[in-house]
């Protein structure tokens, strides 16, 4: 099980891309990197899901507390591009209505498009 993080910043928003599986093992690693730019106060992130092939239960916890630490901080998170599988599990979960998930990583940067389930 392996993961790659790797952020780059578009505007005022950090794109974060994350490959490979978000799992308990593995979500840690994610967890640091967004602590990390919270700390330096980037709070407007959006996360490209496009090479994520998958995410459990501990994954999706980590989006659920990067957007509610940036929410305390007057940001915004955002999902982009996420697999089927990833999208499933968003929405199976509930969490596709609390996560702004948008199709492509350009959108979700703009922020204009309606979200897409």
């Amino acid at each position: 099980m392996s993961l790659t993080v790797r952020t780059e910043q578009r505007g005022e928003m950090a794109v974060v891309s994350v490959g490979g599986e978000l799992d308990m093992a593995t979500a840690p690693q994610l967890q640091d990197q967004i602590t990390d730019l919270l700390e330096k106060g980037q709070t407007r992130l959006v996360f490209d899901l496009s090479d994520l092939t998958f995410c459990d239960s501990t994954g999706l916890s980590v989006f659920v507390r990067a957007r509610n630490s940036a929410d305390e901080a007057g940001g915004v998170v955002r999902l982009a591009a996420p697999r089927r599988g990833v999208l499933r599990i968003l929405e199976v979960s509930g969490l596709v209505e609390v996560l702004q998930t948008y199709p492509t990583v350009d959108e979700a940067v703009a922020g204009e498009a309606a979200p897409a389930t």
